[in-house]
């Protein structure tokens, strides 16, 4: 298995050189040359396998330049009881027959981005240890991201991490958890700005190859291919735990903001899982939804980019979107350089009236929008029908879910985070507020630490740089 880029700059690597790089030379997205196809019989007879062995099977087709042995080690290590509170690591909730969450935040963090970052941090520790060399992780997050990145990579040696997020934009919860790390490898920056500005300034980092080269710059956002990777497996555990047979299809709703978690399904749909939809849900800030549905792609301002009570989708530039599109043109890496220099230059490109909007359906996908009021009505509604709790981006996904879902097609809609993480949304929609896992009952009291900062390139280059130990 070989690695290339979608802007077709990058000549093919393995996977272990594209886990530390981040962003490919030429500004494009590692991605697989081939996507592995799983046949009937695979299928079958990975329908009983526990998570770690499910796991191991499919990453060890993205993974061939790791040692058998040592994969199953860090997989093994990964996917314990001790890390996602049982060993099925993401059980799915049935609530009905055919309307399934498959619950995917019992990790350290609360959040599905624990899946993918905690096998991350393994895996970094695991090729930083073969080669002597260290790593000055550079992040963005509105959220989720930043907290699962640094509760995976805290204490690691030869690791710092460097978290970029939006100043007072986040839940009060998911800031505490950040924030209140105190471990000397952790650096916080709050910028004044929304996600997309922290997001465009790790580009812009990873786009200066002489700095990254000199401070050994890598990511954890889901421009790194692991991270995709590594949710490909929790699409294929919640079919198996949905169906019966793998004759059945099933749709998926995935709240979606930078487009990761959603591609993952698509490349699972690509390898052979039996996915008929991939029902994308977006909240106010509907930039995936308006493409989906007119074929326009137009990020937005930060100006325009809506503070939302889902505040972990309030993206208007979604990196992994690029994936998608290298994979509907057929692979063009030069129509994809085309469109993304139409954004790079911040404007909007149009496929409305070409026949690449017209492949779309060919691919599952469908999209729809919500908002504060529908977020809030449909926790209230899960909760008094089925006396199940859920987060705010989770409440979108179902909410868009059941709008789009054929009706003889069973439904698994992706849990985003804990109801904890977002009480204030969640005591709005039913009244008190959703209990807390033990020992973070007075997380907000706890002591902060963190810098703000502009939103500015050079300025976060030089922070970087001074405390970078290179």
């Amino acid at each position: 298995m070989r690695y290339i880029s979608t802007r077709g700059g990058m000549p093919p690597k393995p996977f272990s050189e594209i886990l530390l790089s981040g962003l490919s030379p030429d500004g494009g997205l590692a991605i697989p040359e081939t996507y592995p196809k799983i046949t009937g019989d695979e299928l079958g007879s990975w329908r009983n396998l526990d998570y770690p062995s499910l796991a191991f099977e499919i990453l060890s087709r993205f993974v061939d330049d790791i040692p058998s042995e040592d994969l199953r080690a860090i997989i093994d290590r990964t996917y314990t009881a001790d890390n996602f509170g049982s060993s099925d690591i993401t059980p799915l909730r049935t609530l009905k027959p055919d309307f399934h969450i498959l619950a995917l935040s019992n990790g350290p963090t609360l959040a599905f981005k624990d899946i993918a970052m905690q096998l991350l941090g393994n895996l970094f520790e695991y090729v930083l240890s073969k080669t002597g060399e260290t790593l000055n992780i550079l992040g963005a997050t509105s959220g989720d991201t930043g907290s699962s990145a640094e509760y995976a990579m805290r204490g690691k040696h030869g690791i710092r991490v460097f978290m970029l997020s939006p100043h007072k934009k986040m839940s009060r919860f998911q800031t505490a958890q950040m924030f209140s790390l105190q471990d000397e490898n952790i650096f916080n920056i709050a910028i004044r700005g929304v996600f997309d500005d922290c997001q465009d300034i790790v580009k812009a980092v990873s786009n200066d190859h002489i700095f990254k080269k000199r401070h050994r710059i890598g990511t954890v956002n889901s421009i790194n291919w692991a991270r995709v990777m590594a949710q490909i497996v929790y699409y294929f555990k919640g079919y198996f735990a949905a169906t019966q047979s793998n004759d059945e299809q099933v749709s998926f709703a995935v709240p979606s903001g930078n487009f990761g978690n959603i591609c993952a399904g698509h490349v699972a749909r690509m390898m052979g899982l039996p996915i008929k939809q991939l029902i994308l849900a977006t909240n106010e800030n509907d930039v995936l939804d308006e493409f989906f549905r007119s074929g326009v792609y137009r990020p937005r301002t930060t100006s325009e980019t809506m503070h939302t009570s889902s505040p972990s989708m309030d993206i208007s530039k979604a990196s992994n979107f690029e994936r998608f599109i290298f994979d509907l043109t057929g692979r063009d890496a030069g129509k994809v350089t085309e469109l993304w220099s139409e954004i790079d230059k911040g404007r909007a490109f149009d496929l409305s009236n070409t026949t690449l909007f017209d492949r779309i359906k060919s691919f599952g996908f469908i999209s729809g929008n919500s908002n504060h009021a529908s977020r809030i009505e449909t926790i209230r509604h899960i909760y008094n029908k089925y006396s199940v709790l859920i987060d705010t981006h989770t409440a979108d996904g179902v909410k868009v879910g059941q709008a789009l879902r054929e009706s003889d097609v069973p439904l698994i809609c992706m849990e985003t985070a804990q109801p904890a993480k977002f009480s204030e949304s969640i005591q709005e929609a039913v009244g008190f507020e959703p209990p807390r896992p033990a020992g973070l009952e007075d997380l907000e009291d706890l002591l902060q630490r963190f810098i703000v900062k502009d939103a500015n390139t050079e300025g976060i280059k030089s922070y970087i740089a001074e405390h970078s130990g290179c």
